[in-house]
């Protein structure tokens, strides 16, 4: 083993290589903190990774671990890995990044697990070259094998970088009284860009037990630059304005219909378009790919 050149079997020996260090961080600095990585620190740390990205691709000749990076015996392993790690991460009931772990060794926070950060990493890196290696030599044959590369990699680095800039708050809101403060996981304030005002608590019930069978709220959404918006807010049936998507959480279960307040969740996530470009790119891709295989094909037969 690591005689040139490299088979899968260094691929295997890089991986678990990595795990085991992941091991051993997370039991000796706990997972990671992905709060230090909010902006604007992420988007710095995004732009110079893919600048190293570019000056590793221009010294490739020089490094062979670069040029082994850019080989399926490289790529192969670490999607073995990756697939494993996300496997275990659906299988295991996953904690909110506010929360302490389920288990001892954290696999109920896995986007904060060592193990499964580095060899995401190790995946993200190996993407990045191919695509800077694809950009380097595109020609049209290439375009859906780079747009899925791309993507991919937009989608793990955006979704992971950008997790610490996802804001997620409990806002109570009572009859008639506009709200613009929200909590968040730690019952600490935030003071908004926008206000809602409860106008009036919807509650539907089954007649046989009384138990809710559909509860919505009619508010009205001040923003700061004036605007006033009538809406309805159900459950599963959030409203979006100025970048927050916000959610009928829940009421006063003991005044049931009779509700005098209404909580509402609000998600805003700035990171959300570019991974949905990405997914974008990896569909572009996968369609791009699979139209050359049937031309290609059809050319043979």
């Amino acid at each position: 083993m690591w005689k040139k050149p490299w088979s899968p079997k260094e691929g295997i020996t890089i991986g678990g290589g990595l795990v085991i260090v992941g091991v051993l961080l997370q039991f000796s600095v706990g997972p990671v903190n992905w709060d230090v990585f909010a902006w604007p620190v992420n988007i710095f740390m995004m732009a110079i990774y893919v600048l190293l990205l570019a000056l590793g691709y221009a010294v490739k000749d020089k490094v062979y671990a670069i040029r082994y990076l850019m080989s399926w015996k490289a790529a192969v392993p670490t999607l073995v890995y990756a697939t494993v790690l996300a496997a275990i991460m659906g299988v295991t009931q996953q904690v909110s990044a506010q929360a302490a772990p389920l288990d001892p060794l954290g696999l109920s926070k896995m986007l904060s697990f060592w193990p499964f950060v580095l060899i995401f990493f190790l995946l993200t890196t190996i993407l990045g070259l191919v695509a800077v290696k694809q950009t380097a030599h595109l020609s049209w044959a290439r375009v859906p094998s780079l747009a899925s590369h791309i993507g991919l990699f937009l989608v793990i680095v955006c979704g992971t970088l950008g997790s610490a800039d996802m804001q997620r708050l409990k806002m109570f809101c009572e009859y008639g009284q506009p709200e613009w403060r929200g909590l968040d996981s730690n019952n600490q304030v935030h003071n908004l860009d926008v206000a809602i005002q409860l106008d009036k608590f919807i509650m539907e019930q089954y007649k046989e037990d009384k138990m809710p069978k559909r509860f919505a709220s009619e508010v009205e959404i001040m923003t700061q630059d004036g605007k006033h918006i009538q809406a309805t807010i159900d459950v599963n049936k959030p409203y979006s304005v100025n970048g927050w998507k916000i959610y009928q959480y829940g009421y006063d279960q003991a005044m049931g219909p009779m509700s005098q307040y209404s909580v509402f969740e609000l998600v805003r996530d700035p990171w959300l378009t570019p991974v949905y470009a990405g997914f974008g790119l990896l569909c572009i891709g996968a369609i791009g790919m699979l139209a050359g295989a049937k031309s290609r094909k059809e050319a043979k037969a």
